[in-house]
């Protein structure tokens, strides 16, 4: 199979929008557990060797790690008290799948409580209420998650680019998206607000200080095909002029962000390097207007068992 899939959003959208739903359920389970990190960096997925981990949660004085398996399209529950559940994935609603997770938590052990409705989405329903039949396509959640982990490995390696504050490679289960975010070392204007479903407090929080951020959307969130984007807050003056990389990318003026096709990547002679052009040019967009001192925050690419050098007159 191709490390950079086929992703149509079209064909799978309604799948698509369950999976977002189940991953609020289980990322709401964290973050009910895990002590506020800065910039809600507690709360997110990491892609695994299978799909979509919590990692660990501290729960009742045991550790809990969820992880959404898209190979045998199961979601595992096991604790540090050697108990362990699954749920198998298929067709369901969002109200039957949250009622079996908290099944599920209460067989190992774990607390089944948590918020039980969506946020970052327009008019949120509860989950308990949304009673109308479910999809889940098999091979196109599968074929998503081997895109995950094609572009996990892009975003990782250019986060090794990067000397100051940078988040880890994560996935938010209320945008929908995997994410890296470096941070200029400056604090922001206050944000003004007004994410659908969220706090302002928790938006406020995520955008205390300057960012330069990218990601990717499988679709949706104001586009119809799986996109990579990048952004600043704040946006600094002449940003969308910018020139970037690679020549398929452009500026959303809508949307406020450099955006870049999946499909453009996926059919590039080089993808990984395709993606790497455009993640490294917006962030140098965003640098540069903004008048970030790059001198002490950027740093070439690393490799695997290569120590990065140090200036010993520094």
């Amino acid at each position: 199979m191709s490390d950079w899939p086929e992703i149509p959003y079209a064909p799978w959208a309604k799948s698509a929008s369950n999976l977002h739903m189940w991953l609020q359920i289980v990322g709401k389970y964290r973050l009910a557990r895990t002590p506020w990190w800065n910039h809600s960096w507690h709360a997110t997925f990491y892609v695994s060797a299978r799909g979509l981990t919590t990692s660990l949660v501290q729960d009742a004085g045991e550790g809990v790690e969820i992880e959404f398996d898209f190979l045998d399209h199961s979601l595992r529950l096991v604790s540090s008290n050697g108990k362990r559940s699954e749920l198998v994935l298929e067709a369901m609603s969002v109200a039957d799948f949250q009622r079996l997770f908290r099944e599920r938590l209460s067989q190992i052990g774990a607390s089944p409580d948590f918020h039980g409705a969506p946020n970052e989405v327009p008019d949120p329903v509860p989950f308990e209420q949304q009673i109308e039949p479910g999809h889940y396509d098999r091979q196109a959640v599968h074929q998503f998650w081997r895109a995950l982990l094609a572009i996990d490995g892009v975003f990782k390696r250019f986060r090794t680019g990067f000397l100051g504050k940078c988040s880890p490679v994560h996935f938010f289960w209320g945008s929908f998206d995997l994410a890296v975010t470096r941070f200029s070392g400056r604090k922001a204007p206050l944000h003004p607000g007004g994410v659908p479903a969220l706090p302002d407090t928790v938006t406020r929080e995520a955008y205390s200080h300057e960012v330069s951020s990218a990601g990717f959307w499988p679709g949706d969130g104001g586009v119809d095909e799986a996109m990579f984007y990048s952004y600043a807050y704040p946006v600094p003056e002449g940003f969308s002029a910018q020139p970037v990389l690679p020549d398929a990318a452009y500026f959303d003026t809508t949307l406020g962000e450099f955006l870049l096709p999946y499909e453009a990547v996926r059919l590039s002679p080089d993808p990984e390097g395709a993606l790497l052009s455009f993640l490294t040019s917006t962030y140098a967009a965003a640098a540069e207007r903004g008048n970030w001192y790059r001198a002490e925050l950027d740093a070439p690419l690393a490799e695997p068992g290569v120590p990065r050098a140090v200036d010993p007159s520094a």
